[in-house]
C-alpha cells in the first residue's frame, strides 16, 4: 500500500506552520495529482514545467516505510489557511539517520519529516530557478524556510 502525505507549509504570526493531509493512493492516480488535491491546489496550471502561479509550489521531499506502507511526502506552499495550522517544530529538530547498510531509521517522527522538508526547500530555493521564482511571491515564508540548513537526502560534497 502507498499513501501520499502533503505538508501544507505557511506562516502565521511570524512563525512557520504546517498542516498534514494524508490518504492512501487511489488506483491509477499519480502521486503528484494526489498531493495537489490534498493541498487544495487543483489541477496543474499551464504546461507541466511552466512557471509557478501565485507562488504555489508542490515538491516531493521524502518517502518512508511506516506501518506496512510506503508514505510519499510532499511539501505544498503556501498554506491557504495557516491560522488553523500547527507551529513548526523548533529549528534544529532531530533528524532521522540510518547507516550505510540500513539507510532507513527504525522510526521517523513527524518533526523529522518536517525538518527534512524545510531543509530540502531551503536547498531548492538556492538552486532551482522555478522555486526561487515562486519564493518571490511570499518573502516572509521563504525567509523563515531559509533559516534551515539547506540539504538534500544525504550529503552533497566531494568524496576527496
Amino acid at each position: 500500500m502507498v499513501a501520499v502525505e502533503t505538508l501544507l507549509i505557511g506562516v502565521h504570526d511570524g512563525h512557520l506552520t504546517y498542516r498534514a493531509a494524508e490518504e492512501s493512493l487511489a488506483d491509477n492516480e499519480h502521486p503528484d495529482a494526489a498531493a495537489r488535491r490534498l493541498a487544495g491546489f487543483g489541477p496543474p496550471f499551464g504546461p507541466p514545467f511552466g512557471p509557478p502561479v501565485n507562488g504555489r509550489l508542490i515538491h516531493s521531499t521524502s518517502w518512508r516505510f511506516d506501518g506496512g506502507r510506503i508514505v510519499l511526502t510532499y511539501a505544498a506552499l503556501p498554506d491557504p489557511d495557516p491560522a488553523t495550522a500547527q507551529r513548526f517544530p523548533a529549528l534544529g529538530a532531530t533528524t532521522a539517520t540510518g547507516t550505510a547498510l540500513n539507510p532507513s531509521p527504525p522510526h521517523v517522527d513527524r518533526a523529522d519529516v518536517i525538518a527534512h522538508a524545510a531543509r530540502h526547500l531551503a536547498f531548492l530555493h538556492r538552486t532551482d530557478p522555478a522555486v526561487a521564482e515562486a519564493a518571490l511571491e511570499h518573502p516572509p515564508l521563504w525567509a523563515l524556510l531559509d533559516a534551515y540548513q539547506p540539504d538534500v537526502a544525504g550529503p552533497v560534497r566531494p568524496l576527496r
